[in-house]
């Protein structure tokens, strides 16, 4: 059979592939994708999406405990986790299909089977039905990654959990023990804690939520902590002893070993990318720990062949996967492109109270020599964080002291993950302090806080 020929192929739809795929035929591309498994990648079905469908319950869940703060009655609260899952469910399969439906619009040719590139410009298919064989001049690989699994605590989906046995639970865990305090474990401490696990997280750094500003964790950890969770840092679970119905867990905490009993534990201790099988290696693109290696321009080295997403490193983020699929969609023909700027992505973690951030934290851009400016506001202060009856959080930015560049913006507390967004367009923009300060914020809204931290960093905050 001839091969099938197209100007563009990409290799996983995902939020970086399917996006990709359609800006490519909104330039005139004839575009193929091809998927192994379901549209939309990891994230619309077994990822953010879906946790956010979870959340948003276990969010609804503790308002109505909360019932007497906001004068109403509620009695008998309870929840039924096999319907908050079928909801959650329900929603990634609701924008899976839409995913369908939009590359069916933009005439994209989708493929459903596993790739490999066998040469440049190749794209062999194994579908159900036996092979396809396709070229392009232009290849995109975009095939995400999965959770990285250490030895000795590897899933086994009854005891021991990765993110899609936490998506799909077969239980309501009792005593849960959460591996890693990054985005994906401090979400779902988060998630099963409100209904009502014993958790205890466990983390390698000396900080939960590492990647994020050091008052901020400390923030988050003390909220934490008073909603009952147990945060242990600096420390390491070496072993798992699996018995029936139980996980011993062997933890190693200043040089000591603790055993705790445990009836579920989740493992989220980061990613692997999706490099193996596709022939990567063969056509002489480099691979450096599970990622493929790129320039600015997601282009790997070898002519008309690209790789974007999470297979392509940090950050390990939905929507910075986007970008670069229009980035490179753009690229191949022959628009201007717009490199994505790692200190300009923001990163959003979706636990109660929510942590959103944007550029460089405090301690980096001392590290990078900045003379700055910092500047604070709490939740407490804010009229519409009390009127929620959510008055615990705070914003925090940081300046250059010489230019007033917003070298960097960390948020705590109810709904930052949707105030970030300002700051993002902010940094886009090169905006300055003055800037910011001249710019009118509605009354009353929680973004008045973003406003007041700015006058704080310049001595001018007015409520507080």
């Amino acid at each position: 059979m001839a091969a099938k020929s197209f100007d563009l192929i990409v290799i996983g739809a995902g939020p970086g592939g399917y996006v990709a795929a359609i800006r490519g035929a909104q330039l005139g591309l004839k575009v193929a994708v091809v998927e192994r498994e379901h549209l939309g990648g990891i994230c619309l079905n077994w990822g953010c999406i879906p946790t956010k469908a979870l959340l948003r319950s276990s969010e609804v869940f503790h308002l109505m405990e909360r019932a007497k703060d906001f004068g109403l009655k509620a009695e008998n609260i309870g929840y039924d986790l096999d319907a908050v899952v079928k909801r959650s469910r329900g929603v990634a399969g609701q924008l899976s299909g839409g995913i369908g439906h939009l590359l069916k619009k933009n005439k994209v040719t989708v493929v459903m089977g596993q790739a490999t590139i066998p040469a440049k410009g190749k794209v062999s298919v194994k579908t159900d039905k036996g092979s396809e064989e396709l070229t392009a001049k232009n290849i995109i690989v975009a095939t995400g990654a999965r959770a990285r699994e250490l030895p000795g605590l590897e899933a086994d989906g009854d005891l021991v959990w990765t993110y899609k046995h936490a998506l799909d639970p077969v239980r309501m865990p009792k005593k849960l023990l959460v591996i890693g305090s990054g985005a994906i474990g401090i979400e779902f401490a988060s998630f099963y804690n409100t209904l009502g696990a014993d958790t205890t997280v466990v983390e390698v750094m000396d900080r939960v939520l590492p990647v994020e500003d050091a008052e901020i964790s400390a923030f988050a950890k003390k909220s934490f902590t008073k909603q009952g969770m147990k945060i242990m840092e600096k420390a390491m679970v070496k072993q798992l002893d699996r018995g029936k119905g139980k996980v011993t867990a062997h933890i190693e905490v200043g040089g000591k070993i603790q055993k705790q009993e445990f009836d579920t534990v989740i493992s989220a201790v980061g990613i692997v990318g999706n490099v193996e099988g596709l022939g990567l290696e063969a056509l002489g693109v480099k691979v450096d720990r599970t990622h493929v290696v790129t320039d600015e321009f997601c282009r790997t080295g070898i002519e008309g062949l690209y790789a974007i997403g999470d297979i392509a490193g940090a950050p390990w983020l939905a929507h910075k996967a986007s970008h670069e699929g229009v980035m490179v969609a753009d690229l191949i023909a022959g628009k201007h492109a717009h490199p994505v700027k790692p200190e300009s992505i923001a990163g959003c973690t979706y636990c109660h109270p929510q942590v959103a951030s944007v550029g460089y934290t405090e301690a980096k851009a001392k590290e990078l020599g900045y003379d700055i400016k910092v500047g604070r506001f709490p939740f407490i202060g804010n009229g519409k964080a009390i009127a929620l009856g959510e008055a615990e959080g705070m914003v925090k930015t940081i300046f250059d002291a010489k230019t007033g560049e917003l070298l960097g913006a960390h948020m705590v507390g109810a709904e930052v993950t949707e105030m970030i967004q300002g700051y993002v367009v902010g940094r886009q923009l090169e905006t300055t302090e003055e800037d910011l300060m001249n710019t009118v914020f509605p009354h009353p809204t929680l973004s008045e806080m973003m406003h007041e931290s700015v006058l704080d960093a310049y001595d001018r905050v007015i409520h507080m």
